[in-house]
């Protein structure tokens, strides 16, 4: 479970009772984007006739440009969560974040999702003594890509969620 019990309203947009603007919560997607793009050559590696995951990730951002529904991205996330159903380490992983990246444009709080599957990719591909190393700095590459209206609402919702996020946001 990625998700908290309680929704945080700082992930809720202002038309639904949150706080969250649509210009945010379009950079939060775009963020979780980038996040499963970077890991996306570890599920292609294994699986390169399978679009899901970045189809996913390109429905995404065409939401975020507002040129596809909520419920296109929201359900090419889906697809892209299947096709890391039958498979096990990096590549599930990577699949895993295409499709929490592109269910941002449903609920915006998917975006720890994104960033954590892909972490969780690099150390599953990492050699062993390796894999921590890997897994911080990912999270490192990530920070660094955070935009600079979201960025405190990311690091402090990464503070918050670490413990159901495997602790990967340790960097």
């Amino acid at each position: 479970m990625i998700l908290p019990t309680v929704r945080d309203p700082r992930f809720t947009t202002i038309r639904r009772g949150g706080t969250l603007t649509d210009a945010d919560h379009h950079l939060l997607a775009l963020w979780a984007a980038v996040c499963a793009e970077h890991v996306l050559p570890l599920f292609e590696a294994v699986r390169p006739e399978d679009p899901r995951p970045r189809e996913a990730i390109e429905r995404v951002r065409a939401w975020a440009r507002g040129e596809v529904t909520m419920t296109a991205s929201r359900t090419a996330g889906g697809h892209a969560m299947g096709a890391a159903r039958p498979l096990r380490g990096a590549a599930r992983h990577a699949a895993y974040a295409a499709g929490q990246a592109a269910v941002v444009a449903h609920v915006a709080a998917h975006e720890l999702g994104a960033a954590a599957y892909a972490i969780k990719a690099v150390r599953a591909a990492a050699p062993a003594d390796r894999s921590v190393a890997a897994g911080r700095a990912e999270c490192r590459w990530q920070r660094d890509r955070l935009p600079a209206a979201i960025r405190e609402l990311v690091l402090d919702d990464q503070r918050l969620r670490n413990d159901i996020c495997w602790s990967v946001f340790d960097c």
